[in-house]
């Protein structure tokens, strides 16, 4: 039988899927499964390389197979010794590494639930996710690693397919905690669909996600996922440089490419991409919708356009452009479509289909119901679909309504700006005008803000333009990188009080 990995176009995917050729790419199955074994252990045929970090620093860390799951085998034994039982909590807040990999899957051998923590948090956001997975043992100091060589090097891991193996915080505030989403180790197999046909992997690609695996991208997209297919990774550790990474491109022929939007828009603005060459076939990137230049950047310079990966945190990926599949077109701008066998519609504030052209509220089919993804779209007459921003940041001006996204995209086309932030303020007259924070590559002044108004105007409408702009030297940012509106918002209203 055809495994889904055969299939490379969008014709086959539709035709050929199903929830049982899924389960077919892996050794468990609905009863018994674990991740660890389903990533590493069942790969570790010769030294081939499973993980190569990418350090800031300059050096490089390759980490075979063999080595990470002789690793975390030991740090199973060592976990069992502790006392550490099934369904204990383990937080792991270390950068990519030899031991950063050996706690996470050392932890889900062992039947515990990996929690991996981001590095830059400081004591409060370590806090509040401690106080609310309350962790067994916290592991934040990579030596621990050298004192476990005594321990066998060899752990047969006994977990149920839905016993819970990782809590994957989403990146709020420290004073706003979200829950955290808890994964099963079945999570793995319906990963796959966003493997596939979200970032195109298949047998032989070389992998790079720069993204922190803290997160769910970093994490799932850029690690499990192709490490279940039995790929060769690239993670990066330390301070995010993009001509670091793209240097990394080259030396290590990286031929598919996941990343953030912010990534790709930072190796624009590095002005390094020229210096190398690259063997790049796919590109994908998720986060926050990438802006035209960026997308523009992105191709010129890899050769292929670059495909959206869209989903949440909660719901997983549900929109997608299918990277490598030779009969898909790459609608600049576009979500793509859905994935296979999915159900996903542009509704109304009643609940009904919006028309082609028409912006509603995403909503996907699960479990026999309507579920909200609290993001604005519009579909197109080929079924495309497009973003229309957060639910909260659409901007409502003399009636008008205006999307954050949409006026970034265009100020952003201005030769001098680097990054920007849109968001709504309170007036008097219009009920709230569009109030951007600019960062940009020369002062700003009335002139500039006036070539910025001008460009707008051009660009979109009359009315859709910045009445405000703020030159500011940097904008906040969630820890997955985007940028963080609530939190301008939230200034602005303590700004107005």
């Amino acid at each position: 039988m055809t495994s889904l990995t055969a299939y490379t176009s969008y014709a086959d995917a539709q035709a050929h899927f199903s929830s049982a050729k899924l389960w077919e790419l892996f050794d468990g199955d609905r009863e018994s499964l674990n991740i660890a074994h389903e990533c590493i252990d069942r790969h570790t045929g010769g030294e081939r390389a499973a993980i190569i970090v990418v350090h800031a620093d300059g050096h490089d860390e390759i980490l075979s197979y063999r080595r990470i799951a002789e690793d975390s085998s030991r740090v199973a034994h060592w976990l069992v010794a502790q006392g550490i039982a099934p369904g204990d909590r383990v937080a792991i807040k270390l950068e990519p590494s030899r031991a950063f990999y050996a706690a996470v899957f050392g932890a889900m051998k062992a039947g515990a639930i990996a929690v991996p923590l981001f590095t830059l948090f400081g004591p409060d956001g370590v806090k509040l996710r401690v106080d609310d997975c309350k962790p067994r043992l916290l592991i934040e100091d990579g030596a621990f690693l050298a004192g476990l060589g005594v321990l066998p090097t060899t752990f047969t891991p006994a977990t149920r397919a839905d016993a819970l193996a990782i809590f994957q915080y989403t990146s709020g505030t420290t004073r706003e905690l979200p829950e955290a989403v808890k994964h099963t180790h079945r999570s793995i197999v319906t990963l796959m669909v966003a493997a596939l046909y979200g970032t195109g992997l298949r047998p032989g690609d070389r992998f790079m996600c720069p993204s922190s695996p803290a997160w769910g991208h970093g994490l799932w997209h850029g690690t499990l996922a192709p490490l279940a297919l039995g790929l060769t990774i690239g993670a990066y550790a330390g301070k995010f440089d993009a001509a670091r990474l793209l240097k990394a491109l080259e030396d290590h022929r990286f031929t598919n490419i996941s990343a953030a939007a912010t990534h790709y828009r930072m190796m624009r603005n590095s002005g390094a991409a020229s210096r190398h060459g690259y063997f790049v076939e796919k590109l994908s990137f998720t986060g926050e919708p990438i802006d035209s230049e960026t997308a523009a950047f992105a191709e010129a310079t890899f050769g292929r356009p670059v495909c959206s990966m869209y989903g949440t945190t909660e719901i997983g990926v549900i929109l997608v452009s299918y990277p490598g599949a030779p009969d898909f077109v790459v609608k600049p701008g576009s979500l793509g479509k859905p994935i296979p066998g999915g159900r996903v519609e542009v509704q109304d504030a009643e609940g009904k289909s919006c028309p082609p052209g028409v912006t509603g509220e995403m909503k996907v089919w699960r479990r026999d119901r309507w579920i909200a993804t609290k993001d604005l779209g519009r579909t197109d007459e080929d079924g495309y679909f497009f973003h229309g921003g957060r639910a909260d940041d659409v901007i409502i001006s003399a009636g008008w309504t205006m999307s954050a996204i949409e006026i970034e995209d265009a100020v952003l086309k201005h030769p001098d700006v680097r990054e920007v932030g849109a968001i709504g303020v309170p007036d008097a007259l219009r009920g709230q005008v569009v109030k951007a924070f600019v960062v940009a590559e020369r002062a700003g002044d009335d002139s500039f803000a006036r070539e910025i108004q001008d460009l707008v105007r051009q660009r979109l409408s009359q009315h859709e333009y910045p009445r405000v702009i703020e030159f500011v030297s940097e904008l906040p940012k969630t820890p997955a990188g985007k940028v963080n509106r609530k939190i301008l918002r939230t200034r602005e209203q303590v700004h107005v009080d």
